[in-house]
């Protein structure tokens, strides 16, 4: 009797194992150890954040280095030569008045913060809700603010000169026009602020819409059910709810009136008391050639304004909204 050959084929390799029934040294993965222990994995992160960094630092961190470098030395901005002066840039901005003196402009321009602040509230909390052409307005709200400054400068500047297009407009309801918009501080001043108004209350907008939309909508169905009308909807969901959007308005306001420069230099130059900081700094820097006096104001005014945002935040801090 012959012995038949066995047909019946040996077993295959588990899942995940070599030809030898041996697990690849490739696929092993010590006891107790997760994914995150690579090296790889923990150094992924930071190569997608290379980029962002080295573009953050190249053109925010060494600039402002470099600025308050320059403020240690009395460079003309042409010159190779750097001589450092020490502190004498600081105290000459300190010793002189004058130079702060030009930090009652920025008022004009934070009673029109507030303005804009009110305003743009308002419209983001009328548009959140359904209405009509709620879009088309949203549109015209947000417009100006995708103009350039320098444009605005010069259309406002013809909107306000002698005989321009205000004096038409008032013209027509009997209005006499022999006003200099721009010929007297306050005029000039409180011309240029509701130019701001009108230009940057878009941003606020935006910015109070996008908090407003993300309020869960349930709640608004059980105001409704429990008879809240409108003003007491925003009282009680909308306001808690933006306070800190509202908070981060409150710093771009002051910072921003602090640091106003395009309208006021395309529209007087800072001609009839009209100058900011910002416009006295421009001409240390690029008209009488002291770049090292312009330099320590510009680290004046970021320490101001720094110093401002720290007391507000102190002041007012972040608080966690939870309405659900």
């Amino acid at each position: 009797m012959t012995r038949t050959a066995s047909t019946a084929s040996p077993p295959a390799p588990a899942a995940g194992t070599g030809p030898t029934g041996k697990q690849p040294t490739w696929h092993r993965v010590r006891p107790g150890a997760s994914w995150r222990d690579r090296p790889m994995r923990k150094l992924t992160p930071w190569l997608f954040l290379l980029a962002p960094l080295a573009l953050l630092i190249t053109f925010t961190y060494v600039p402002v280095g470099n600025m308050i470098y320059y403020s240690f030395t009395d460079w003309d901005g042409i010159s190779p030569d750097r001589n450092y002066v020490g502190a004498d840039n600081y105290t000459e901005i300190f010793t002189r008045p004058e130079l702060f003196r030009v930090f009652a402009v920025s008022f004009y321009y934070l009673a029109a913060s507030v303005v804009q602040i009110v305003i743009a509230l308002y419209f983001a909390a009328v548009l959140s809700f359904d209405l009509r052409f709620r879009n088309l307005f949203k549109g015209i709200l947000f417009f100006p603010y995708l103009i350039n400054g320098v444009a605005i400068g010069f259309v406002f500047l013809y909107f306000f000169q002698d005989g321009g297009t205000l004096d038409s407009v008032l013209s027509w309801f009997g209005v006499g026009t022999d006003h200099a918009w721009l010929g007297s501080p306050e005029s000039a001043n409180t011309s240029m602020a509701g130019v701001s108004v009108w230009r940057f209350t878009g941003l606020n907008f935006v910015l109070f819409l996008g908090a407003i939309q993300s309020i869960p909508g349930e709640l608004y169905e059980a105001a409704q059910l429990d008879g809240a009308g409108r003003w007491k909807q925003f009282r009680h969901i909308i306001a808690p709810s933006i306070r800190p959007v509202l908070s981060l308005s409150v710093i771009l306001a002051i910072s921003g009136s602090l640091s106003v420069f395009e309208i006021p230099y395309i529209m007087t130059g800072g001609a009839t008391e009209t100058s900011t900081f910002v416009i006295q700094t421009v001409k240390f820097a690029f008209q009488f050639n002291k770049t090292g006096l312009a330099s320590a104001c510009a680290v004046v005014l970021l320490a101001i304004i720094l110093l401002i945002t720290w007391i507000q935040r102190r002041l007012v801090p972040d608080e966690k909204v939870d309405l659900v």
